[in-house]
């Protein structure tokens, strides 16, 4: 059990590695971070040529903790970054899956970004 679940990290972390060779963030458009676990998940948008994280969402966030790891609360996290974004004058960012399939959560927390007015 335990040697599948370092085999399954390991691709996914190779698949990490693949995708960022070709994805990197600017000030003119950073990179949107996505991070998920079983009990969490996390939004960071980062601008890769200072090092610095312009903004982030998490659900561990005392004012988001009521919002939980399904598909409509990331689509949630997704909006309430959105609106984070534009309030910070950010319109358009490069998306970073790390890794994860384009799939549920992942899918979800785009869409909500993009409801709320991010170009990806």
């Amino acid at each position: 059990m335990l040697r599948k679940m370092v085999e399954k990290d390991r691709k996914r972390n190779k698949r990490k590695v693949h995708i960022r060779k070709r994805i990197a963030g600017t000030a003119e458009r950073p990179r949107m971070s996505v991070v998920r676990s079983n009990k969490s998940l996390s939004i960071q948008i980062i601008d890769d040529d200072k090092g610095h994280t312009l903004a982030s969402a998490s659900t561990l966030e005392k004012e988001l903790r009521n919002i939980k790891a399904t598909v409509e609360g990331a689509g949630q996290l997704g909006e309430v970054l959105g609106k984070r974004l534009l309030e910070k004058n950010i319109k358009a960012v490069v998306f970073d899956r790390n890794g994860y399939l384009y799939h549920g959560l992942v899918k979800a927390m785009a869409d909500g970004t993009r409801k709320a007015g991010i170009e990806f």
